[in-house]
């Protein structure tokens, strides 16, 4: 993979004794979409909360632009442009669709509005119930606000943690269109997700992640048409695995 943005060596993250995450490595080309798939409890959100500075690693590396942000807080990571949409959207829900944008262009200043501005006419759901508290909004329109908060922040790479999650099958090809535009516009994204067969469409590189490290990766397409990667390891659809299991 040439020019690689972002790049993760030998990755450890621990629980106290428990080691969640144990030597992931991957990279991320400029402007290409990765995914990270695996069953739930495989470290997927371990790992992508690592690189958005959430969590602190135990070992390894993380390098973004050429420089090492191993023990970068997040908020400096924002700023920098690395931005994460977080698992379960975390979106602010007794303050307004705008109040939550306006959270994520803390740092934007003057130019903030101009770039809310473009979310509304992007996200026209939004626009119409901008006043309203984002509470109000459906599991799949709190999504978009999701989204759209972390690209107020005009990120350089955006980090995606299991956006799919407990939406409909209708509001799952939204997102993934979203997604697409996003990558498409040039913005690198690095994906987690459990529904894999979809996220491996989409992709141009994949890693899958088995008890907390890299069992395969490769070009999305080769692993997506390798059927015993995907009785092996990817599951049906990511559905049923979300259904249970130990957190990540």
């Amino acid at each position: 993979m040439s020019d690689p943005i972002l790049t993760v060596a030998d990755l450890r993250v621990s629980y106290g004794r428990v080691e969640a995450v144990r030597g992931v490595s991957f990279e991320a080309a400029r402007g290409s979409l990765v995914t990270l798939v695996g069953a739930n409890g495989a470290g997927k959100s371990s790992v992508i909360n690592a690189v958005s500075g959430m969590l602190r690693p135990a070992g390894g590396r993380i390098t973004f632009e050429g420089a090492d942000i191993t023990r970068t807080p997040a908020h400096k990571l924002v700023a920098r442009g690395l931005v994460q949409v977080p698992e379960g959207r975390q979106i602010l829900a007794t303050l307004t669709i705008d109040e939550n944008l306006r959270m994520g262009a803390w740092h934007a200043g003057g130019t903030a509005q101009s770039t809310i501005d473009a979310m509304y006419d992007r996200f026209p759901v939004l626009a119409e119930r901008r006043a309203l508290p984002a509470g109000s909004l459906s599991g799949g329109e709190q999504q978009m606000l999701a989204i759209a908060r972390a690209l107020v922040a005009r990120p350089t790479v955006m980090l995606m943690d299991e956006p799919s999650m407990g939406l409909a099958p209708k509001i799952v090809d939204e997102v993934f269109r979203v997604i697409e535009e996003i990558r498409a516009s040039g913005t690198t994204v690095v994906l987690v997700e459990q529904n894999a067969r979809r996220a491996l469409r989409a992709a141009d590189h994949g890693y899958v992640l088995q008890s907390g490290a890299v069992v395969r990766s490769g070009p999305a397409a080769e692993l997506l048409a390798d059927e015993r990667i995907v009785e092996a390891y990817l599951g049906v659809d990511g559905g049923s695995a979300r259904r249970g299991g130990p957190p990540e």
